[in-house]
């Protein structure tokens, strides 16, 4: 089976001289009544013909129904995360987890039910600060908050 590509984008900001990240908790069943290692980078799968910076931007809009925020993109560079490559921006920015609108997936529930729900593809997003996060991120991801600027 060939290797999928993800993108996506890690904001950051300072507050009170301590750095933060914005991190979406998976939405769907599974991830309901998970914490640890239950939040994610906005980021999604290449469609064919994208650039993983335009699948970036694409899927930061999707999942949490806003705008990339304006300013420079830094390269955190990649992770193998399960059968994926995933490739990471961080953009220094602002954001209140308010404005968010997360897009949705379709999933048979219960399965074998033949009943197809939607459910939110993040279900909340929070800013953490780097320890937290570290904990929080799904594990393969945690690399890119050592790899964040100053």
């Amino acid at each position: 089976m060939a290797r999928l590509t993800s993108a996506g984008l890690l904001l950051h900001r300072v507050r009170d001289g301590r750095r933060e990240v914005l991190l979406g908790h998976l939405g769907g069943p599974f991830w309901a009544k998970r914490h640890e290692r239950a939040w994610s980078i906005p980021k999604g799968v290449l469609e064919d013909g994208e650039s993983p910076e335009e699948a970036a931007r694409r899927e930061f809009l999707e999942e949490l129904g806003v705008p990339v925020p304006e300013g420079p993109w830094t390269d955190l560079g990649s992770v193998r995360q399960s059968r994926k490559d995933v490739l990471v921006w961080a953009v220094e920015a602002d954001l209140d987890p308010a404005t968010v609108v997360p897009g949705t997936f379709d999933l048979e529930w219960p399965p074998g039910s033949g009943k197809m729900q939607a459910f939110p593809e993040l279900d909340r997003v929070q800013w953490f600060g780097l320890d937290e996060a570290a904990e929080l991120v799904v594990a393969a991801q945690a690399a890119f908050l050592d790899r964040l600027p100053d």
